[in-house]
């Protein structure tokens, strides 16, 4: 498979058309990562300010959103929230156990679910260690950009 321009824009329409956070393609020879980073403005001024979409071979390491400034909730806990529009989904298959049940204990970093966006299957992992109060979703719901899916505390 060769990478050329024409087709890192196709795979840059695609990423910015369906507000995806990030696409990798890979063979046995080369990867290339398209990132879209986002400008954190406050909401109304977002729909006003565009986003960039980046292209690199080496995926780089991004802000998360556990370096930002996360307020708890006094009933509920932290929020985790979806990075991207899609269908969730509550476990790997729909054979198995969910990744996740409320009153589980998570660690940061740990897989709570997955977010199927354009037939990429993007795992979503908890930003903060902690026990999963509430989940607001139900498998196979679709999802919007920000929506809580579930909280932790």
């Amino acid at each position: 498979m060769k990478f050329d321009l024409d087709y890192l824009e196709k795979l840059a329409k695609i990423v910015y058309e369906n507000d995806l956070s990030e696409i990798t393609i890979e063979d046995e020879k080369q990867a290339v990562c398209l990132k879209r980073e986002k400008e954190l403005v406050p909401a109304p001024l977002q729909a006003v300010l565009p986003s960039t979409v980046t292209s690199q071979v080496v995926s780089s390491s991004e802000q998360k959103p556990s370096e930002q400034k996360i307020q708890n909730s006094p009933h509920r806990g932290v929020p985790i929230t979806a990075p991207m529009v899609g269908t969730f989904y509550a476990s790997p298959s729909p054979d198995e156990s969910p990744f996740v049940s409320v009153g589980d204990s998570v660690a940061a970093g740990q897989v709570v679910c997955i977010i199927e966006a354009m037939k990429l299957m993007n795992e979503i992992e908890s930003e903060v260690s902690g026990k999963i109060t509430e989940i607001c979703v139900k498998n196979g719901d679709s999802i919007e950009f920000g929506q809580v899916l579930m909280y932790v505390e």
